[in-house]
């Protein structure tokens, strides 16, 4: 149960990655984790939703994180050639 259920759960989530953000060694690596976290705002309700039920919201943002990877890597996976695709799975 959150103690603040009114509150969205992933930009407070995404605020405590900033620290982590910061202290990455390059900015290419600072702009993509950005980026990845950004992308993760389609997942708002999800996220907020299980935030209500669990008390560790890091749990939805890291499974929104490797949804979102998942779903790159589909779309990658559809635009090489179909043998290069058998060797990856």
């Amino acid at each position: 149960m959150s103690l603040f259920p009114e509150e969205d759960v992933l930009i407070r989530e995404i605020e405590t990655w900033r620290g982590i953000i910061e202290k990455l060694p390059t900015d290419e690596d600072k702009v993509m984790l950005t980026k990845l976290l950004d992308s993760c705002y389609e997942y708002t309700v999800a996220m907020n939703n299980h935030a209500k039920e669990h008390p560790f919201p890091s749990e939805s943002l890291i499974m929104a994180l490797l949804l979102k990877q998942h779903k790159i890597i589909n779309h990658l996976k559809s635009i090489i050639p179909e043998q290069t695709n058998n060797a990856i799975d």
